[in-house]
């Protein structure tokens, strides 16, 4: 009967272990190296590294030391939607000649109040009376403090189809930086007008915005706008995935499995045929079990124009989960052919920073549908914590390929049910049984003669 005990008392030692997790109880695996002043480290985690999460706000990542100890972490995955305010306001716009559209746009004289708002543009040349030809606009965001986030124009209804223009940011309205491309569009189809007025912006503050448009006169506007938004910080960068095959489930419908469950916030459409014109309805899930909820709804193309593309191809989401994604399109504008376009989503790059303890290789663990979140605060985690501070934190890397392998522990299919409780309670009842046996055996036992 001693031995039985033992051996109770040994399964009971083991079955606490197991409770404890490490890095076996985790699908995958991907060694770190690390650089700079620690103790505290900061990770950018690939999506390729991420898409090995079984759960979409990553509460499965771990982060061990040499000896399996999980070390203390924080993610930082802020969202664009964590905005405090968010001010759409109308702006004063002025103009910009050249003598044709090919020519580069010519200095102006420009003058400000001492309140900063634009008064006046001048040509910094000369040029004969009626062959100046409008280039593009100058808008005033003198007032506007917060960062720009999108811009949305109006224009003359004589002037439909597409316009085309770069966009430029300055504060003292003498250098300028270069903030990309814009495109609006206003098309009419099948009996219907399909407008497009919206162009997002990099979400940084300027005083002032140069709008050219690009191998054509610009347009008369009459309506210019920014979206501005305060943030208490700037939201992490877009990472965008590998594309992704879909499946077309009847005509004008198709539909893409992700990985995982994501929080998308952008999409691109592979629009690999010329002249293709698709009004568009996005539709999402968490799992087949759900019903369809919409997403988003827009207009791609890809159109020839003055020798070159013209491309549209993305749709912006509101960054909620979804893994089931279903595109229905209008056909009427000759669809996106037989086979599902490929698709490529963007979501958010997560960081993660961990305080390193013990000894070093680190190693990052993820792949536990039945984790629960282990992660802290960044406030709680650095007790001197600030966005400055961030900056000067030590580097960790991704060192090698991630290692897939099936965990010690199975992992159930329902998250919610703790196999390991159980399996806790069931050794506790074996051993109640065993010690209930061993009473029952010693008062069973004659006594010992005298």
């Amino acid at each position: 009967m001693g031995k039985l005990s033992v051996a109770v008392l040994g399964l009971c030692a083991a079955w606490s272990a197991w409770a404890q997790e490490g890095p076996a109880d985790f699908a995958s695996q991907v060694p770190l190296s690390i650089s700079g002043n620690g103790p505290w480290y900061r990770l950018e985690l690939p999506l390729d590294v991420q898409l090995n999460a079984r759960q979409a706000d990553l509460s499965d990542v771990r982060v061990f030391n040499a000896a399996g100890e999980p070390q203390a972490y924080a993610l930082s995955r802020q969202s664009s939607q964590r905005t405090e305010s968010r001010n759409v306001t109308d702006v004063k716009w002025f103009p910009l000649y050249a003598a044709d559209t090919r020519q580069a746009l010519p200095g102006v004289v420009m003058k400000t109040t001492r309140e900063g708002t634009l008064v006046e543009i001048k040509p910094g040349t000369a040029a004969k009376a009626g062959t100046q030809v409008l280039r593009g606009w100058v808008l005033d965001a003198s007032a506007i403090k917060a960062p720009l986030q999108q811009l949305s124009l109006d224009w003359s209804r004589e002037r439909d189809g597409f316009q085309r223009f770069s966009i430029e940011a300055s504060d003292d309205l003498q250098h300028w930086q270069s903030w990309g491309d814009g495109q609006v569009a206003r098309l009419s189809f099948a009996d219907e007008r399909v407008e497009q007025h919206d162009v997002n912006l990099p979400g940084q503050s300027a005083r002032y915005l140069r709008l050219v448009w690009q191998g054509q006169a610009a347009p008369l506007l009459t309506s210019a706008k920014l979206v501005s938004a305060t943030s208490s910080s700037l939201p992490m960068p877009l990472v965008w995935s590998q594309p992704l095959a879909g499946t077309r489930l009847k005509a004008g419908e198709y539909s893409w499995q992700l990985p995982t469950g994501l929080s998308i916030e952008r999409l691109r459409i592979e629009l690999n045929q010329p002249n293709t014109l698709a009004p568009v309805t996005l539709a999402g899930r968490r799992d087949s079990k759900q019903a369809w909820q919409p997403l988003s709804n827009g207009l791609l193309y890809r159109l020839t124009q003055d020798g070159r593309d013209v491309v549209q191809d993305e749709l912006q989401l509101p960054g909620q989960t979804v893994s089931e994604l279903k595109l229905a399109v209008d056909e009427r504008g000759g669809g996106l052919g037989v086979d599902a376009p490929a698709l490529r989503f963007a979501v958010r790059a997560t960081q993660l920073v961990f305080l390193a303890r013990g000894e070093p290789p680190f190693t990052l663990a993820l792949g536990n549908a039945s984790a629960k979140a282990a992660n802290l605060a960044l406030s709680t985690l650095i007790p001197d914590y600030s966005t400055e501070r961030l900056t000067t934190l030590g580097q960790a890397r991704i060192a090698g390929e991630v290692a897939v392998t099936a965990p010690a522990v199975s992992i159930a299919a329902d998250a919610g049910t703790n196999w390991k409780k159980l399996g806790l309670w069931a050794v506790l009842l074996l051993g109640v049984a065993a010690l209930g046996a061993m009473a029952y055996s010693l008062l069973r036992k004659p006594p010992a003669a005298g």
